[in-house]
């Protein structure tokens, strides 16, 4: 069976078990999926101090992930916000996803594309990651709703209503074709609200798992490839400093 590790970049065991439980439901017997958790950083990324600190946390947990014997055939960022993707991919070996990068493709499928996401210092973050990976000019815009994706998540009922809300405005606000609900934490909730919204909603988490089947069906992946940062490391984790 194929292996698909999925890296939660935050300190939020509960992010990573949500992570877990809808990634392996919707892999099912195509792969095993294992979560692990950042070790260090912030408990939930809403900030672009927190996002810097969780880059490295990424790069630790593969390390970490690594030492203990973790081959996986694919990697995925299990952030929407995708903080390490590309440094990750600078040494991890296998093929590397995150949720926003997959959630954008999949979104821009159907036209331009808005997003829904939690915590209003998001919005230059993601600007700025959509310019990255190619997807401005599919970009109609971004609207954030004040709580964080774990305040949210907090609140099931509240949080559906207010999402729905928000995905309705933001559809037509920015004369989107599809809208992503954006986030971890966020998982499963697109699925309750999508009957609501006037065109396709995309749940990030969803489009990861789609990004990983495809990855591990493509038979690119090399379990065994890691050629490591060539990096003569200082005061990281020994697992970081091993790996080079």
């Amino acid at each position: 069976m194929t292996r698909l590790l999925v890296i939660n970049p935050n300190t939020s065991a509960s992010v990573s078990g949500l992570l877990q439980r809808h990634l392996q439901a919707q892999l099912g017997s195509h792969a095993s999926v294992r979560t692990v958790t950042a070790r260090f950083g912030a408990p939930y990324i809403a900030s672009e101090a927190t996002y810097a600190v969780a880059q490295h946390a990424v790069l630790d947990a593969w390390a970490a992930a690594h030492a203990q014997g973790e081959r996986p055939d694919a990697i995925l960022i299990g952030c929407f916000g995708d903080p390490g993707l590309f440094a990750l991919r600078d040494g991890a070996g296998p093929p590397i996803g995150g949720l926003a990068e997959a959630a954008f493709a999949a979104a821009a499928r159907h036209g331009r594309f808005a997003i829904v996401t939690g915590g209003e210092r998001w919005r230059p973050m993601l600007e700025r990651l959509a310019s990255s990976l190619g997807f401005s000019a599919s970009l109609a815009g971004i609207h954030t709703v004040a709580p964080t994706g774990a305040q949210l998540a907090e609140d099931p009922v509240g949080a559906r209503a207010l999402l729905a809300e928000a995905c309705r405005e933001a559809a037509l606000r920015f004369q989107a074709q599809a809208v992503i609900l954006g986030g971890a934490a966020l998982a499963g909730i697109a699925a309750d609200i999508a009957g609501s919204v006037p065109v396709p909603l995309i749940d990030s988490v969803s489009a990861g798992g789609a990004w990983a089947l495809e990855a591990l069906r493509s038979g690119a992946a090399s379990a065994a490839a890691t050629g490591g940062f060539g990096v003569a490391w200082q005061s990281v984790s020994w697992e970081l400093e091993a790996l080079g």
